[in-house]
């Protein structure tokens, strides 16, 4: 089992040490919004990879990367996951890759 709490970036550790009570509120909707998914686990945790790739948000990808990985996703999935969204966002996505890649070989 991995230590995903190891993943989170400093921004992250900020916000839950600075503001607790946001954090708290933040963390209650995604719950929520989590469990209003009819989207299952592995496929919910992959699409946020996208996502966040596409945003190019890559602060986020090692812990969410390690997420997938815990519910069964595989290496292949998680680079096509990083890759799905070439189409819409343009090459934008590759900066992604190294860091998805990385997280999910660095906890093999």
């Amino acid at each position: 089992m991995t230590d995903r709490n190891k993943t989170i970036s400093n921004a992250f550790k900020a916000f839950i040490t600075e503001a607790p009570e946001h954090a708290k509120a933040w963390g209650g909707m995604v719950q929520a919004l989590e469990q209003a998914s009819s989207l299952e686990t592995k496929t919910s945790a992959l699409s946020y990879i996208a996502v966040l790739a596409a945003l190019n948000r890559t602060s986020g990808i090692p812990f969410h990367v390690l997420s997938a990985k815990e519910v069964g996703a595989t290496r292949e999935e998680v680079i096509s996951a990083v890759l799905l969204g070439l189409p819409a966002a343009g090459h934008l996505v590759t900066q992604a890759l190294p860091v998805a890649i990385e997280a999910y070989d660095k906890n093999e």
